[in-house]
């Protein structure tokens, strides 16, 4: 059986902690699209650790890590990040490279920085890691898979052809250094000595693992808001966010993902540019960032300050429904016991028309949140395991959200280690 955990909302909403906690009764663990440009945040008893690159089940010795092909991969970076965690005495995790995952290559980061560089304040608050010329060239078709590696000759005539156009765009457009590319393919067979012991035809490997009745989870990045389709575009990420696309970039049969564990924070956070209608700002804001998440509300991958907001049931429930969620995992609940009421936007006023539908883009600029307040708790809840054990008036938020958003919430995080969970029946 498969199950997906991806995000409802612009990412950063816990999906690493959920992972890690579900990969427990995995066998394996995929991540199926996006690159090192997101982070998960994990804490066990091996330390507290930023993935950027490395499937969340890294941290289980009866766990094969999967990296699928539809992954943006940096082969330095995941390199440089199972040292870093095997230098901590994490044991050697067991770990696949899918042979058909294109491979992010040094140029692709140089052209982020500067086409970010080059549009100053209409730029689209990218990563700089080089996700969106990188999926531009896989898209055109210019792109390197990682079984190129292994053909030597092929793979230094294709990388002259692909130079050429790089090297015209460098020097005409952006005024800056040209690529070698002997120096590239030099590079790139030193890749090719790390990756090699990992790289498989990881498709047939999870059909297989199906076929024996292996308990496999899709590992999704980031979240509804940031996809390409159906998010808050341009202000996207350039690789589909959604479940749906899990089969596709993991390589496994649609109808074999039976359960879409959609993962919802009890407020808002967002990192980068794009329309976020119930952000708070000011000593609201930094008072809620500075409690939020564990170490406070900055992100895994860029260390930034997220954006923060009141939780929205509107964008919550579209993101939850374009997932086509069975399950809610609702996470962070812990940090908002310091509030003594909690507003949460129900609907938006869309030039003075109130919606609880979420809108394209154009109209989201113009929405102005409708808030709702709830009374908060006013005590801490880390450390309760029971569901009837939380205060009555955390409960009734709960429901109030689940309400809201139609979907069932079965799991509460309510602290940042991995057995701070609450299951809840339904």
């Amino acid at each position: 059986m498969v199950k997906a955990i991806v995000g409802a909302n612009w990412g950063d909403e816990g999906k690493g902690k959920i992972t890690d906690t579900l990969a427990a009764q995995a066998d394996i663990v995929v991540r199926f699209q996006g690159g090192a440009n997101a982070g998960h945040t994990i804490i066990n008893k091996y330390g507290k650790f930023a993935l950027h690159t490395l499937p969340s089940g890294v941290f289980y010795d009866h766990v094969t890590s999967v990296i699928g092909n539809g992954v943006a991969l940096n082969i330095p970076v995941f390199l440089k990040e199972l040292k870093s965690i095997t230098d901590r005495n994490v044991p050697m995790p067991e770990i696949l490279i899918s042979d058909r995952a294109q491979m992010v290559m040094p140029y692709h980061i140089r052209f982020d920085e500067y086409e970010e560089e080059r549009l100053g304040g209409r730029s689209f608050g990218s990563t700089k890691s080089g996700i969106a010329p990188f999926y531009s060239d896989k898209y055109a078709k210019i792109g390197f898979q990682v079984n190129e590696l292994f053909d030597e000759e092929t793979l230094k005539d294709k990388l002259v052809r692909v130079c050429e156009t790089k090297n015209v765009l460098l020097e005409h457009l952006y005024h800056k250094p040209l690529i070698d590319p002997e120096e590239l393919f030099a590079e790139m067979m030193e890749w090719k000595k790390g990756v090699e012991p990992f790289v498989a035809d990881t498709s047939a490997f999870l059909y297989n693992a199906l076929q024996e009745g292996k308990e496999v989870l899709l590992e999704g990045q980031l979240g509804s808001m940031k996809d390409p389709d159906h998010g808050i575009y341009p202000m996207v990420t350039s690789s589909s966010t959604l479940a749906g696309y899990g089969a596709v970039g993991a390589g496994v049969p649609p109808y074999e993902i039976k359960k879409i564990v959609t993962v919802s924070k009890a407020y808002s956070s967002a990192v980068g540019a794009g329309a976020f209608v119930s952000e708070i700002f000011g000593d609201e804001a930094e008072e809620l960032r500075r409690r939020g998440g564990d170490g406070g509300e900055y992100g895994a991958t860029t260390g930034r300050p997220r954006r923060v907001g009141w939780y929205d049931a509107v964008a919550s429930r579209y993101g939850c429904r374009i997932q086509g969620t069975t399950d809610v995992a609702f996470t962070v609940l812990d940090v908002l016991g310091y509030l003594d009421e909690i507003p949460v936007c129900v609907a938006y006023d869309i030039d003075g028309e109130i919606t609880t539908e979420f809108p394209t883009t154009g109209r989201l600029e113009k929405a102005k949140p409708v808030f709702e307040k709830l009374p908060g708790w006013k005590c801490d809840i880390r450390g309760i395991k029971k569901y009837e054990d939380l205060p009555e008036k955390c409960r009734n938020y709960i429901e109030f959200i689940e309400e809201k958003i139609g979907f069932p919430i079965t799991m509460v995080s309510n602290g940042p280690g991995r057995d701070d969970i609450i299951y809840r029946e339904k």
